[in-house]
């Protein structure tokens, strides 16, 4: 347990600091920032919020009562989705008419609950937890939730216009980009290489080069972290990021990369952010 303690400390660091980071950004806006609509069709600056806090209590309850997460969260959404509703994004649009006050409590507490459970569930017994996709162990949970934080967060300082400066915490997300090769493959119904993929990414503020995979590798992803997570979490199209793909099943891996669960999202249009 201590290995996995020095393995999730620094993880639930590191997302603490984003969610601050993001969080120093909302916490003063006016009301009428909070109506700002997003990069995200429909939703708004309090629509992030209030997604990232549902998401956050979802992830509690799947750290803390599994049963209960299968039953209460993973089943309905099954049968919405099913009804061809979109009950993410129901959740979102209920919570998002909170006023922002509130909205902005329940996040913090929130995301300081499911820190704590998180903590606990690895110095317990480090088992998996459920999720909507893959299950996971405490230290990719808290990854997860660090991309989702990241990329949401994304789309408020576009909304904002305000540009975001990069930091070590990218690492986190690319790594689950990485990670999440072969989920991607699958949510589109396509078998994934059976080799693996050297990527190699430029750190940023010359931070030397990020690098998984065997360097030997004929299928390689290089270019700047941030653009590979701008792609991973679809905030950007492929078009507008300077990143090399050399090989075939390289290349359409960028057409398909998705580091979040869930059914393939529709992105962002080339040149939206130009």
């Amino acid at each position: 347990m201590a290995n996995l303690a020095a393995l999730l400390d620094p993880l639930l660091d590191d997302l603490r600091e984003e969610a601050e980071s993001l969080d120093g950004l909302v916490s003063d806006l006016g009301a009428e920032d909070w109506q700002r609509p997003t990069p995200a069709p429909g939703w708004t600056v309090a629509h992030q919020i209030a997604h990232l806090t549902w998401t956050d209590e979802a992830a509690h309850l799947a750290v803390t009562q599994p049963e209960r997460f299968a039953a209460e969260v993973l089943q309905p959404l099954a049968t919405a989705y099913a009804q061809g509703r979109q009950p993410v994004d129901e959740a979102a649009a209920t919570r998002a008419t909170a006023p922002p006050a509130e909205l902005l409590r329940h996040w913090r507490a929130g995301r300081t609950t499911l820190a704590d459970a998180l903590r606990h569930h690895g110095e317990r017994e480090g088992g998996r937890i459920p999720w909507f996709g893959p299950s996971m162990s405490p230290a990719s949970m808290a990854t997860a939730r660090l991309m989702e934080t990241w990329a949401h967060g994304q789309d408020v300082y576009d909304a904002l216009g305000v540009v975001r400066k990069p930091t070590a915490r990218l690492r986190h997300v690319a790594h689950l980009g990485v990670r999440t090769r072969d989920f991607a493959y699958a949510v589109n119904d396509l078998a994934p290489p059976d080799e693996e993929f050297r990527v190699e990414l430029d750190a940023p503020d010359g931070g030397g080069v990020w690098a998984w995979g065997p360097e030997d590798a004929p299928q390689r992803v290089r270019g700047p972290a941030l653009d590979f997570c701008l792609l991973v979490t679809q905030r950007r199209h492929r078009a507008d990021l300077a990143l090399v793909a050399e090989g075939p099943d390289a290349d359409r891996w960028l057409d398909l990369a998705q580091a979040f669960a869930g059914p393939p999202g529709e992105g962002r249009r080339q040149g939206q952010f130009a």
